[in-house]
Order: structure tokens, then C-alpha cells, then sequence
């Protein structure tokens, strides 16, 4: 009995801690308009007086027909491709 309490403990600590180590999610934007321009790599949107261009991998996730002039909101993340350091 004490040796099943004492698993199910350990097994609590570490589900615990490797939830505290695990790296926090990238936040998510959206932006939402009617497709201008499309290609394999990209997707042109219009946003109020803007263009917004967002990458698109095969990776990408399509729900419907996307075609220029469709309405969509595309979920994206921000990542850095290049961090250069200046001096002081």
C-alpha cells in the first residue's frame, strides 16, 4: 500500500515538473481579408489599406477552397530567421 502511494507520488512530481520545463506555446495572430495574391510559397491578403503577406509551407492547413477573392483568416506565429547582435 505505502509503495503505491509512494509510485503514484513520484509519478505526480514528475508529470509536474516536465509540465514547468516544457517551453511556453509562440503567441498566435490572425489576420483576416480577401486573398489578393496566391502561390505555392504565399498568400496576399487585404487588410484595411494593407497587404499582408504570409509565408505558406506544405505544412499549411486548408480548410475549404482558397482561391483569389475568398474571404480568409489566416492563423499565424512569428519566427525569427536572423538575430544579429549590435555592439554598444
Amino acid at each position: 500500500m505505502n509503495r503505491c502511494l509512494f509510485v503514484k507520488g513520484l509519478l505526480c512530481v514528475a508529470l509536474l515538473s516536465s509540465q514547468a520545463l516544457a517551453a511556453p506555446a509562440p503567441k498566435t495572430y490572425q489576420v483576416t481579408g480577401p486573398v489578393l495574391e496566391l502561390t505555392d510559397a504565399k498568400i496576399v491578403v487585404q487588410k484595411d489599406n494593407e497587404k499582408w503577406e504570409i509565408a505558406r509551407t506544405a505544412e499549411t492547413k486548408v480548410d475549404g477552397t482558397l482561391k483569389v477573392g475568398a474571404k480568409v483568416t489566416i492563423y499565424y506565429t512569428m519566427t525569427a530567421k536572423t538575430v544579429e547582435v549590435k555592439a554598444k
